[in-house]
Parts: C-alpha cells; structure tokens; sequence
C-alpha cells in the first residue's frame, strides 16, 4: 500500500464555492457566532451569582450553556476564517483534535439534555423525593459521568479514524473534520466502519431522543393533575426542554445516519446543531421561563444602579 499515511494536511470545502455567498456568509456567521458567545456567558453569569444556581435545573443549564460555547467554539471560528481566506487547510494533527472535541463536548452536551429532562420528570412526578434524589452530589456526579461518557465516545471516534491509511484524496467534504467526511478518504475499505458507527451512534442518537420525548409525555401526562399555576410553569419549563431536545436532535439523527450522497443535505443538517441551536438555546431558556427573567432583572440591574452610583 506504500506510505500508509503520507497526508499531513486536509483541505476543508466548506459549505459555498461562490465568492460572493462566502463574503455574506462571513458576516452572517461571525454575528451568529458572537450571539452565541454573549448569550450563553450571560447565561451563564446570571445562573451563577444568583440563587437559581441551587436548583438541579438551572445547574444543568448553566453546564449546558458552557457547552455550547466550548462546542461552538470548536467549530465556527475556524468555519468563518476559512470563508475569507483561500488556503482552508487544516493540519492532520489539528483535525483530529477538532473532531475529538467537537464530539466530546456534543456528547456532552447530549447527556446534559437527558439529565434536565431526569431532573423534571423527578420534580413533576416524584416531587416528595425530589431533594433527596437530585441533592448537589448526585447533580455533580450526573456532570461528570456525562463528561467521563463523551470522553469514551469521543476517544472510539478519534481511534477508528487515526487507525486508517490516508495515501492519496485529501479534500474533506465539509466544514469542520467529522468521521464520516474522513472516512471517504481513507485508502482502504470502510465499509464495516460505517456500519458499526452507524449502529452505535446513529442509534443512540436515535434512543436517546426516543427517551427523551417518552420522558416528557410522562411528564406531561403527569401535569393533568396538578393545580392550574403549577402546571402552567411546569408546561413553560417543559416547553423549553422540547424545543431545544428537537433543534439539536433531529439534525443530527440526519447526520449520524448518512445516505449515498447527502454530503451537501449532512452540512446543512450540521449547521443547526453546530450554530443555529446553541444560538437560539440562551432565548428558549431565558424568554420561556419567569424565574430566569426575574434572575436576570435583579443581577443585571443591580451591576447597572451600583455602576450608576
């Protein structure tokens, strides 16, 4: 097979050939990406130095806004660079640590979902038990096994691809380094790869979103029997929770189950869970929900009368 790896860099296509397209989708984007950056870390902020950060759900939200930034961060930087320049190269070395925590940080961000719906589901239908079972160390624990499990998946990601030769075609189909974009590269037969990662992360892309809507008809079934104020903030709650399982999930089911030729459908379907929904993420938590809009008047008008003063 001579030189069983002689590519030291890749050249990413990106999402448009078009210069003109490029230039717009610069602004655009770099907008985007500064949204996403102001309204996670505001966030962030406001969960952190108020009381919201004592209950389960907002310590969650407060992980999963970081996530977003890191995730995000991981991506779109160099996506909004490579629409200005000619050379979109990317180093072998650098790509593989792009997609290593690209993964880790969405693997992440995927367990963070599934225990913000755990932790409603306890407060809607085991509400007696609620403090025992979702005590600061059991909601710490919950964030690290989720980081120790994205570390797994990631690293089986990052192991299958540095195992195969790449000897000849270096351009990668995409925007940012994925595996199933670097899999069509590779010299030799990557067929059985394709189908074992689709059975496991295309399928636990796939359960998991299953569970978690199951999760929320239980949890809604459950509000018929509360009284009319709770079930309207629960609803709220909820509501959110929906919104944003479906932005991020459906996406990526695409993605992780690729077809033929759905290059061009898969970067189109990567862009809603790698920009459009950690964008829109800080509005459905924070314009949905009383408690982080009362949260956010009392810290950011506090800081503004003290500046005042």
């Amino acid at each position: 097979m001579g030189d069983r790896n002689n590519v030291t860099e890749f050249i990413l296509l990106g999402l448009f050939n078009s210069q003109e397209v490029k230039k717009v989708s610069f602004i655009f984007f770099s907008l985007c990406y500064l949204v996403i950056l102001m309204g996670n870390l505001f966030i962030l902020t406001t969960i952190r130095f108020s009381q919201l950060n004592e209950q389960p759900m907002y310590f969650f939200l407060s992980y999963l806004s970081f996530m977003d930034v890191c995730f995000t961060s991981t991506i779109a930087p160099k996506m909004i660079v490579d629409l200005l320049t000619q050379k979109t190269t990317i180093s072998y070395n650098n790509c593989m640590a792009q997609m290593f925590y690209a993964h880790f940080f969405g693997a992440t961000e995927i367990f963070i979902l599934v225990a913000m719906a755990f932790d409603r589901y306890v407060a809607i239908c085991k509400p007696l038990h609620y403090t025992v079972i979702m005590s600061r160390q059991v909601c710490r624990l919950i964030v690290l096994a989720s980081c120790i499990g994205a570390f797994l998946h990631s690293i089986m990601q990052v192991l299958i691809v540095v195992q195969l030769p790449f000897c000849g075609p270096n351009k990668i189909d995409h925007y940012f380094c994925d595996v199933f974009p670097l899999l069509k590269l590779a010299c030799a037969d990557t067929f059985l790869l394709v189908i074992v990662l689709i059975g496991t992360t295309g399928m636990l892309s796939i359960l998991t979103f299953i569970s978690l809507l199951i999760s929320y008809i239980i949890i809604l079934t459950n509000l018929r029997t509360h009284a009319s104020e709770g079930r309207r903030k629960a609803l709220s709650t909820c509501g959110s929770h929906i919104t944003v399982v479906i932005m991020f999930f459906v996406p990526l089911i695409f993605t992780s189950v690729p077809t033929g030729n759905s290059v061009n459908e898969d970067k189109v379907f990567a862009l809603f869970y790698t920009i459009i929904a950690p964008m829109f993420n800080p509005f459905i938590y924070s314009l949905r929900n009383t408690d982080m809009k009362n949260a956010m008047r009392k810290i950011w008008l506090q800081k503004l009368v003290s500046k005042g003063k």
